[in-house]
């Protein structure tokens, strides 16, 4: 007699047992999401989703009931992009389907009227056909000829509505793709994005391709900031970094992200460490330099610093691996005062201030 279900039971209970304890040691709120995302953690099943929350409740403590939205919607709630693919995949197999109904007809058409054709030949052929016959044969000949261009360009017609829909449907499809991969708020890739970008970037090195490098930047006391001065403000912040970065990497096929709340990636395909450095510092020396404004009153709100770190791949590197030594040279930047660019061959070197 199996005891599957009720392992299955003792487990789910567990797991519970110890999502209630993370979420009551390292959550400001108790809410279903939260619960949905400690669960998750505790099974295992998003592992990106757990190296997020390792360095989310490093750096801060706790999450936030923003840091749960944005894990939720990130790694767990997929449901109304899904539902909007499956209705837009639906139209798509419906159109198809349409179009070879009006195929099907068009060959039985076509065919029927080769029959046709080929018995009046044969009449055609036999001498002792009347002229009565022959005005008879061409008079159905006739007859048949604009039944088939009459559904010929019946066929016609619905492929050209058809092809209009389904060009309507490929734009949508594309639309909702790119959605997908959109930060809403700087309009810079979200995790997925990011997560894709890095994945495509280290899926090997070998001949004739150089390693790839990545940029992790997070902005100094975002936290406090955002305390003081509110969300909006924050917002401003985040959307103002975003823009430093677009202006500054031009290489072919990167992937620019915001990935969390306040921290970005930057993936730089087959881009030495010595170049992916200089970038970094031109975006860390371009936020610093700008002053920066509180829309709805003109106050100034002094400047914004940013943290980064820099790695560049290895031969047995994977997205992951590659993504913690990044995150490594970030956190050094953080202990050694902040406001500053260290890559690998520092680390070591960095004093330990904050």
């Amino acid at each position: 007699m199996s005891h599957g279900p009720d392992l299955d039971r003792e487990r789910s209970l567990v797991l519970a047992q110890r999502s209630f304890e993370l979420m009551r040691d390292y959550c400001t709120c108790a809410t279903p999401r939260a619960y949905a995302v400690w669960y998750a953690y505790v099974a295992g099943t998003q592992p990106l989703m757990n190296d997020a929350i390792k360095r989310l409740t490093t750096q801060n403590g706790t999450l936030t009931s923003a840091d749960i939205e944005q894990l939720h919607d990130t790694y767990i709630d997929g449901r109304r992009l899904a539902v909007e693919m499956d209705r837009m995949n639906t139209s798509l197999i419906a159109e198809v389907e349409g179009i070879m109904e009006m195929i099907d007809v068009s060959i039985h058409s076509t065919a029927r009227y080769g029959e046709s054709l080929q018995a009046f030949s044969h009449d055609i052929a036999n001498t002792a056909t009347s002229r009565a016959r022959l005005k008879e044969i061409v008079g159905t000949i006739v007859a048949n000829t604009r039944d088939v261009t009459a559904n010929n360009r019946t066929l016609e017609a619905r492929m050209r509505e058809s092809r209009t829909e389904i060009e309507t449907l490929r734009e949508t499809l594309e639309a909702a793709r790119l959605e997908s991969l959109t930060d809403p708020l700087t309009g810079l890739g979200n995790r997925k994005s990011f997560e894709e970008g890095l994945r495509r970037a280290t899926e090997g090195v070998g001949p004739g391709r150089r390693p790839s490098s990545l940029i992790v930047l997070d902005i100094d006391y975002f936290k406090r900031f955002n305390d003081l001065y509110g969300h909006l403000t924050g917002d401003q912040v985040l959307r103002l970094v975003a823009i430093v970065m677009r202006e500054h990497v031009a290489q072919p096929g990167a992937t620019l992200a915001r990935f969390g709340g306040e921290e970005f990636g930057i993936v730089l395909p087959e881009t030495d460490g010595r170049t992916a450095r200089e970038i970094a510092e031109r975006v860390r020396t371009s936020v610093t330099g700008r002053d920066l404004v509180k829309r709805s009153t003109g106050e100034s709100l002094g400047k914004v610093t940013v943290s980064l770190g820099v790695a560049v791949q290895r031969a047995d590197d994977n997205s992951v691996s590659l993504l913690e030594r990044a995150d490594s040279c970030l956190f050094a930047a953080k202990r050694a005062g902040r406001n500053r660019t260290v890559d690998e061959s520092q680390t070591a070197l960095l004093p330990n201030v904050a």
